[in-house]
This record gives structure tokens, sequence and C-alpha cells, in this order.
């Protein structure tokens, strides 16, 4: 049985209507990073105040995840973290059970076609969909990451594999882990890093 199941990918994979399938067939929890509550941020620098913003809703999320953990939940769905943050996990969760599913699509066409269709509309900005998704396509696994592949399924198929992975797949506990280069992750977080080095 696996404690925690992360969910990433680029924009209009389908991570969402997947989490939201599991979440049904597993009743464990779900958690998005939206769901955490805004906050005012006194930052007059927007690069800045995102940066914090998204620092603070990240712990935050963690920090729920663990406490559900701590009450006994299993199958606790987590997704719509920055793709950089895809790199912390193994370090964070190393020694329980856990399973990141990494939804890509061969077939860009499919994947914008589903973004473009989505309610409420998602990302627009094509370059971005296709550098975020070639970046995610290309990086390295992290432990006890596995791929599904969308491309020519439904949401339905893509569920069935899911499931059969969750179900079956036996988490590596025990590893030795070097944190990927940030630079092989799609991260609007390191963007405006960088931004903000530059100025």
């Amino acid at each position: 049985m696996q404690e925690f199941i992360f969910i990433n990918g680029p924009t209009g994979v389908g991570k969402t209507t997947l989490a939201k399938k599991l979440h049904q067939h597993y009743q464990g929890v779900y958690i998005e990073q939206h769901m955490i509550p805004d906050f005012y941020n006194y930052l007059k620098d927007a690069d800045e105040a995102a940066l914090l913003e998204e620092k603070v809703c990240w712990e935050a999320m963690l920090a729920m995840v663990e406490q559900f953990h701590d009450l006994g939940f299993k199958h606790i769905i987590i997704l719509d973290y920055d793709d950089i943050r895809a790199r912390e996990i193994p370090s964070r969760f190393k020694g329980k059970a856990f399973i990141c599913l990494k939804l890509i699509s061969s077939d860009f066409e499919q994947n914008k076609q589903q973004m473009l269709h989505r309610e409420p509309p998602g990302l627009t900005h094509l370059e971005t969909l296709i550098r975020g998704t070639e970046k995610i396509m290309q990086r390295a696994l992290l432990p006890n990451e596995r791929v599904i592949d969308i491309a020519g399924k439904t949401p339905d198929m893509v569920f069935d594999e899911a499931v059969s992975l969750i179900d079956t797949y036996q988490s590596q506990k025990d590893y030795t882990y070097q944190p990927l280069p940030e630079n092989d992750f799609d991260s609007w977080v390191q963007i405006k890093r960088k931004r903000m080095d530059e100025s």
C-alpha cells in the first residue's frame, strides 16, 4: 500500500483528472498546493513575493500531508506543485512508501488539445507548454518515480494504468539519492529566481 502518491507532469496532461479518479477509488486524501489559503504578502517586489508565497504554500502543504499521515491516512494524493519541488521528494520522503507518477504525452498535439479544451481554460502560451513538456519528458527518473504516457489513451485507460502501478509497485525505502540539477526541471520558481539574480 502506498502512503503517498505524487503526481507531476506538464500542464494539460491530465494530472487533476487522474488525481480525482484515484481519490474516489482509494478514498484517501487529496491535496493540491493551490488549496493552501492565500495570505497577504507585504513584499513590494513581485517576484520576491511570488517566491515567498510558493515556498510557504509548499511547506504548509507538506506539513498538512505529514499530519494526515500521522493520523493514519494512506493513499495521500499530492499534486499541483512547481516541478522543481519534485527534486525534494526523494529526500523528504525517504523511508516511506511513496510513488511518483510522472504523466507525459509523447503526442504533443494531444497534450495541447487537452490543455486548450479543459475547464477552466489552461495555459495558452504554447512555447511555455513546449518547453515544460520537453524538460519534464527528458529529465531522469527520481527514486520511486514511474512514467505514464497518456498518448492515445482515454482518462479511464490512464486511471487503470495508474492503479496497476500503485497497487503492484514495491516502493524503495532505502536508496542513495543525489538531487538532479535544478536546470533539469521545468520551474517558474527557477525562472523568477534567475530574473531576480540578473536584476
